[in-house]
């Protein structure tokens, strides 16, 4: 009986530690959208830069990795992609509007799949207690999905950001309420009968 209460106790601590992390990080998730939504325009240039650098990065390290190809076909195949990769990155980077208006069609696929994804999630955890959430996630992603493609090319500057920073602040209060049900749900299952 005593490797089962040890046992058990370890996996309350695991729990609460792992809750906590998941909290955290939904907190996290709820400020940065707040943020995105007050400065959209900066957040939209911001997103394009960072892809822009891990394109360029990525094609130095594609670089790098050719020279353990073994033959001149795989060599020129990796050199080819690394040449892709880093030539797309510095166009992003040097034409930031081109950038922001390439990635705000991009979003808008992201958003549909996100939230279909998220629809048929549920539909296959409705039974639980909290995937009214999830359900209540997965619309607005597509809401969000929509709404970009409606004002494509013409509102790319702010939208980036702003959806962004929706589409993150409903994820952020999402995850928060999913932990919080996990954790009444295990505090319940703790209780002696």
């Amino acid at each position: 009986m005593a490797v089962s209460d040890s046992s058990h106790t370890h996996m309350d601590i695991l729990s609460k530690r792992t809750s906590g992390w998941s909290i955290g990080l939904s907190i996290l998730l709820i400020v940065c959208g707040a943020l995105a939504i007050f400065l959209p325009v900066e957040m939209s240039f911001g997103v394009v830069i960072v892809i822009a650098w891990l394109l360029m990065i990525s094609g130095g390290l594609q670089f790098i990795h050719v020279f353990r190809c073994k033959g001149f076909g795989d060599a020129l195949w990796k050199t080819l992609i690394a040449a892709v990769y880093f030539a797309t990155g510095l166009y992003l980077r040097l034409n930031l509007r081109i950038g922001v208006a390439a990635l705000t069609i991009l979003l808008v696929w992201f958003f549909i799949a996100q939230g279909v994804i998220e629809i048929i999630f549920y539909l296959r955890t409705r039974k639980s207690g909290a995937s009214g959430w999830l359900l209540f996630d997965g619309v607005i992603s597509l809401l969000l999905g929509l709404l970009i493609w409606r004002h494509w090319p013409s509102g790319s500057l702010w939208v980036i950001g702003t959806l962004v920073g929706i589409n993150m602040l409903m994820t952020g209060i999402t995850r928060l309420m999913v932990t919080l049900a996990v954790r009444r749900v295990n505090k319940l299952v703790a209780q002696p009968a």
